[in-house]
């Protein structure tokens, strides 16, 4: 039985439709109900605290980046830019069959912003917004991408946050197209900046504090996995779906 990051929140099968998304406004349409919305998910890290690439480690019989692109097609992105670095050709690998695009990020060892800005570079013409995620946030669902879609297509917000335990910010978070040459100039971090610049902008959606755990570490790893597994274990035991998934809580991983 493979247990879904979407274990934590209800399942639906894609992105809220467009011009159904949100609520209306006076003129009877949702602000930005046609919105397109892309998804970067960043996977080019070295992975040197971990002492092996993280990405092609297993969760339930799934790769960690393979999860994550999964959970980017459950939420119906188009499209799904996936920016490798480390070990690129495994990367793609794991991706291959999901109707990702995959953009190699040469700069990667020198800081994610770089794997930011190759992928802003690489969004089409046409995206109004896109979803920054992390590969190695294993109980980020797609609902939860879901509903920073939903926010941004009823509101004018330019940036939708997340927020974990009411305090943390952290990835995944929404930028609107406005925001996207402020990203490509970043100088660290993954969306700090941009995020802190904007924050009195921003719409802020809130996540329990389980969701926040990333893997880093072996330490990490294993909490994540033995946290999976039981609540796989126990959905076996009692002939039912998975119970809600809770990792560790983490620090702030990164704001954006």
């Amino acid at each position: 039985m493979t247990l879904s990051s979407d274990a934590m929140t209800p399942t639906n099968n894609s992105l809220p439709p467009r011009n159904d998304a949100a609520p209306a406004s006076a003129g009877g349409l949702p602000p930005r109900g046609d919105a397109r919305v892309g998804v970067l998910l960043l996977a080019a890290g070295s992975s040197t605290r971990m002492g092996t690439n993280k990405m092609l480690m297993e969760i339930d019989g799934e790769t960690v980046l393979r999860r994550a692109a999964t959970t980017a097609v459950a939420a119906g992105f188009d499209p799904i830019v996936v920016v490798t670095g480390h070990e690129r050709e495994h990367a793609e690998a794991e991706v291959d069959g999901l109707g990702c695009k995959t953009v190699f990020n040469a700069d990667h060892e020198t800081g994610i912003h770089t794997s930011v800005r190759a992928g802003i570079d690489a969004l089409p013409d046409g995206i109004d917004a896109v979803v920054i995620m992390l590969a190695d946030m294993p109980f980020v669902s797609a609902d939860m991408l879901r509903e920073l879609v939903a926010a941004y297509r009823g509101s004018d917000a330019p940036l939708v946050i997340s927020r974990y335990g009411g305090e943390v910010p952290a990835p995944p978070m929404l930028y609107d197209r406005t925001l996207f040459g402020e990203l490509r100039v970043m100088q660290q971090r993954c969306g700090r900046e941009v995020v802190r610049r904007h924050r009195d902008e921003a719409q802020a959606l809130e996540w329990p504090i389980e969701a926040l755990a990333d893997i880093d570490t072996p330490d990490d790893f294993a909490s994540v996995r033995a946290t999976v597994d039981a609540a796989v274990g126990a959905a076996e035991e009692h002939g039912g779906s998975p119970a809600p998934a809770t990792g560790h809580s983490a620090e702030a991983i990164d704001e954006g």
